[in-house]
Order: C-alpha cells, then sequence, then structure tokens
C-alpha cells in the first residue's frame, strides 16, 4: 500500500454575498451588484478577524468575572509614555462639534435632524435603530437621498417635511456594533461555510460604498461613529477596514473619519491605544454614558455585593466612577489632538406639559454647563428643543473658539482603581426596581416594533438604557439584594412586577407586549446572562417575522 504525502486537498469557493431579506421598492437602489461586490470583499477580508475580536471580549469577561480587575496595559506603556504623535482630527465638517443631535434615520427624524440647527448629526443605524430589514435598507435610502438633497417625506396623516435650512449638521453615521449580525445578508467564505454577514460591515460598507464620493463634494467626508468598542486591537481592525475602502474606491489614505465611543469599561483603560491604532482616521472619542453602566454591570455583576449599583436615576455622571472616566477622556483626547465629545442627558421636554419641559431643560443644563467646565468640546442631545439649552453652556466656556483642545487637563490623574469605585451609598427602592421592569419591557415591546428611540417617562430610552435596566434585575436576585425598605428582589417578585407592568400598560391590537416580557424574562430572570438583549430578541423576532 501506497502512502500519500503532501498537503491535503481542500475545497475552495469564490466569497460571496447572497441577500435573505426580502426586496421592497427602491431597495435595489441600495443592494446594488457593485455594493454587493464591495460587502463581499470587506467580509472575506476582515470577517474572520472579527469573530477573533469577539472571542477576546469573552475571554476578557471571564477574567474580571473571576476576579482579574482590568488594569492599564504594560504591553502599550510605550504607546502612553511617547508625547510626539497626534490624532488625524478634524475633517472638513467636524472642526465645531458644539451641539450633535442623535437620532435614527427615518426619513420624518432625518429631515428634522437636518433642519435642526446642530452642528452635527449622528445617524444612528445602532441604538437608536431597531434592526428590522425595513429599518436597515431604508435607512440606507434616506441617508441617500438626503446626502444628494433628494429627500422629503409626507406622513399617513398627510404632513410633508423636507430640508428647509440653509446649513444642515455635518452627517457623523453610526453602524452596529461588531457583535450584531445582519441575518437577511449571507456571506459564504472560501471553505464554502455560510454565515450571516456582519452588521457592522453591511451598515458601514452600504453607506460607505454609495455616499462616500458625494460627501466629499459636498464639502465633508465620510464620518462614522464607531460604538462598543472594547479593546485598541477591535480599533485596528476598523483602521484596517477604514484604509482598506479608501483603496478600493481610490480615495486618498485618512478620507475616512471616525468617533470612537468610550461607552465600555475594558475601552476606559485603552483610550490611549484606541487613538493611537486610528491615528491616521480618528477625530474624536465620546463618552458613551449609558453602555458605560451597562458595561460596569455586565463586566462585574457576580463579583459580590460591592458591586452592585443602587437605583439606575442614583448613577449620575458626578458618581467617583463616572467622574474618573470622564476626566481621564478629555485629558486623554486633548494629549493627543482629538476631540472630547460629551453625553447624552436623558431628560427630554413635553411640549404639552411646561413644567416637565422645565425641568428638563434645568437638568439638561446643569449637564452641559458641566462637560463644558470640564473641557468637552462638543455633546450630544436627543430632542432639537435642547439643542439652544446645550449650545448656551458651551457657548458661555468656548465664545467663537471651535473647541477648546488647548485645554490640557494636567491636573487630572486618574488610577485604575478608580474607575471600578462603583461606591455611591444609596439605596435600591421598590421604585427603581419596578422601573427598571417597567422601563425595559415598554422599551423591548416598542423595539419589536421597529421603534429604536422611545420616549418613556418623558425621558429618552434606547436600547442602552434598557441594558442598564434588565442587567441592574438581573444582579440585584443574583447578589440576593433587598429594597430599602427590607423586600427581597427574587425571581417571583420580579415575576409579581412583570404582571403588574402588563396590566398597566396601553394595550391594544397587535401590540408586542406578551413577546417583550418574554425576552425580559429571558436575559433578566434566566440564570446565564446574554452579552446583550438585542441577540436573542433578534434572532427570535426580528429575522422571523420579516
Amino acid at each position: 500500500m501506497r502512502t500519500r504525502t503532501g498537503p491535503i486537498p481542500t475545497q475552495t469557493h469564490e466569497p460571496s454575498i447572497e441577500v435573505a431579506g426580502g426586496l421592497a421598492p427602491r431597495y435595489d437602489e441600495i443592494l446594488t451588484p457593485e455594493a454587493l461586490a464591495f460587502l463581499t470583499e470587506l467580509h472575506h477580508r476582515f470577517g474572520a478577524r472579527r469573530h477573533d475580536r469577539l472571542a477576546d471580549r469573552m475571554r476578557r469577561r471571564f477574567e474580571i468575572g473571576n476576579g482579574h480587575d482590568p488594569q492599564f496595559r504594560d504591553d502599550t506603556r510605550h504607546i502612553r509614555e511617547d508625547a510626539e504623535w497626534k490624532v488625524a482630527g478634524a475633517g472638513p465638517g467636524l472642526e465645531d462639534r458644539r451641539v450633535e443631535i442623535t437620532g435614527p434615520t427615518d426619513p420624518k427624524m432625518t429631515i428634522n435632524a437636518l433642519n435642526s440647527g446642530a452642528k452635527v448629526w449622528l445617524a444612528d443605524q445602532e441604538d437608536a435603530t431597531s434592526p428590522t430589514w425595513k429599518n436597515v435598507i431604508e435607512g440606507q435610502l434616506s441617508l441617500r437621498d438626503a446626502i444628494r438633497g433628494e429627500l422629503s417625506f409626507t406622513s399617513p396623516e398627510g404632513k410633508h417635511y423636507e430640508v428647509t435650512a440653509t446649513e444642515t449638521p455635518t452627517i457623523v453615521m453610526r453602524p452596529r456594533g461588531w457583535h450584531l449580525p445582519e441575518q437577511h445578508i449571507r456571506f459564504t467564505d472560501r471553505t464554502g461555510r455560510t454565515m450571516a454577514a456582519s452588521g457592522s460591515l453591511v451598515d458601514f460598507g452600504l453607506y460607505f460604498f454609495h455616499n462616500a464620493q458625494q460627501l466629499i463634494a459636498n464639502g465633508r467626508g465620510p464620518y462614522f461613529y464607531i460604538a462598543k468598542l472594547e479593546s485598541s486591537e477591535e480599533a485596528k481592525l476598523w483602521d484596517d477596514v477604514f484604509t482598506f475602502s479608501e483603496q478600493y474606491l481610490r480615495l486618498p489614505h485618512g478620507t475616512v473619519r471616525a468617533t470612537v465611543l468610550i461607552e465600555t469599561l475594558p475601552a476606559a483603560f485603552e483610550m490611549e491605544e484606541i487613538l493611537f491604532e486610528l491615528r491616521d482616521h480618528i477625530a474624536g472619542l465620546n463618552a458613551g454614558r449609558w453602555d458605560y453602566i451597562f458595561s460596569i454591570i455586565k463586566n462585574y455583576r457576580g463579583r459580590g455585593a460591592r458591586f452592585v449599583l443602587p437605583d439606575r436615576s442614583e448613577v449620575t455622571m458626578t458618581v467617583p466612577f463616572m467622574r474618573a472616566y470622564t476626566e481621564l477622556l478629555v485629558k486623554t483626547c486633548h494629549k493627543r489632538g482629538a476631540f472630547a465629545i460629551g453625553g447624552m442627558s436623558a431628560f427630554i421636554p413635553n411640549r404639552r406639559d411646561p413644567e416637565v419641559t422645565r425641568r428638563a431643560f434645568e437638568k439638561v443644563a446643569a449637564d452641559k454647563k458641566r462637560e463644558a467646565g470640564d473641557g468637552f468640546d462638543g455633546t450630544w442631545v436627543a430632542h432639537p428643543d435642547l439643542i439652544p439649552v446645550a449650545r448656551a453652556e458651551f457657548d458661555a466656556v468656548l465664545g467663537e473658539r471651535p473647541n477648546q483642545l488647548d485645554r490640557q487637563r494636567p491636573e487630572v490623574e486618574v488610577k485604575a482603581s478608580d474607575l471600578i469605585d462603583v461606591h455611591i451609598g444609596r439605596p435600591i427602592t421598590a421604585a427603581g426596581v419596578h422601573g427598571n421592569v417597567s422601563v425595559a419591557i415598554r422599551y423591548i415591546e416598542a423595539w419589536l416594533r421597529g421603534l429604536g428611540a422611545v420616549a418613556i417617562d418623558n425621558l429618552m430610552e434606547d436600547a442602552a438604557t434598557a441594558e442598564i435596566s434588565r442587567s441592574q434585575v438581573w444582579q440585584w436576585i443574583h447578589q440576593d439584594r433587598t429594597t430599602e425598605d427590607g423586600t427581597a428582589i427574587t425571581r417571583d417578585s420580579i415575576e409579581a412586577l412583570i404582571s403588574q407592568v402588563l396590566a398597566e400598560a396601553d394595550r391594544r391590537e397587535g401590540d408586542r407586549f406578551d413577546d417583550a416580557a418574554d425576552i425580559f424574562r429571558e436575559v433578566a430572570l434566566g440564570q446565564d446572562f446574554p452579552a446583550f438583549l438585542t441577540l436573542p430578541a433578534y434572532a427570535k423576532y426580528l429575522v422571523e417575522t420579516e
């Protein structure tokens, strides 16, 4: 018998992309053969590295959960200690970012944002968008039309919307995070394995391919907010995506500008390294406060009572760990020539209730005054009526200057222990527990109906705030917490609250409250802790119901 030597032959396939979602009118304008060829290249070149980075996240969470607190990295100390390097900084239209408005990309919200008077619009395909196939593709259509000056919209009630502002905000588009799949687009790799596409690469790729040239012609550029990063290696992956994409469309290196949200605990320990890896493409960092709180809870959920946070309303920007994180962000950004952008206060006005509006203006003004005073170069709002409030606080500090990059903050010294000092000294209340159950279920119900940003009890809620609500409930149960009146927080007590919330809900034909309650049970009452509530909810409902 002869023994065969040499490499074992393997079957190879040409990498390909298949659209599995339905095709509605005009979808072919986005899902063109040329755009799909670009998506195929992105997935072929970067899909495996994306999976590696997601595996790194799981390992890091396991380490923290087993007692290994994050530290500033020794292996990248040389990057932090090298005072010479700077980042690319602002691209055209990003020099003044004092007020940015955030919101989803449906036609009405797109037009409202462009008419808002803000300096920047965060066109959000991430936490403010429920990732239905309709929202994913029609959001791209809205952006395509807006960038070409062709967008208008008439509501079912007959109200007409069009862009009337003479100066519109610079668009910074936020694709989904690395963890989210796009099940309606399937990628087949060289081995013949077929899998869901990456939500990040789909959102980024379609927007970049269709709009980069037009944005440059408009005097702006292809700009992106990058969400949920957890390491400088993830930042390097994005940088390589940007470089390849520029080469693909024959654009100069550095045309893309990114703003990275520092909204996870691991990323807070690698701010300078993230800036370094993206230095040719980055304009700044943003303090993504709500996801940051969620990340703290997620990573420390099993580490004992001293890591348990009180009511969500008590976790303000002035508590120790939030203060340390934002101070470090401003110092780090300005040291490297990057913009520091503040976060979004959840309070929103109610045009039918003057008292609610007055309180919202008061709280938002205080929040923005603190940010401007701390050295931030700009901030977020979620409602057009809040733009003058936020702008007034930044105008008072900036005057005619477009930013305050010259404010270096040498007095700030943040230790690793400061970033995990979560002691607040406030109790968990019965109202806080009820509020978490109520907000999470009502938000998830709206999300299942295709709404990603929802006004609930005069606060703007998105996926991040729902994550805080459900993760606190999970942690309180597993750490045997009680409310200040001595009531134990258990699965049974939460089940009673779920029944109460469903009884209180404004039920109507076709609502999704029962489905929302089932999702909440899975992500808040289960033994396991899903990394993101959107993952099981998307797989179970937004794919199967298309």
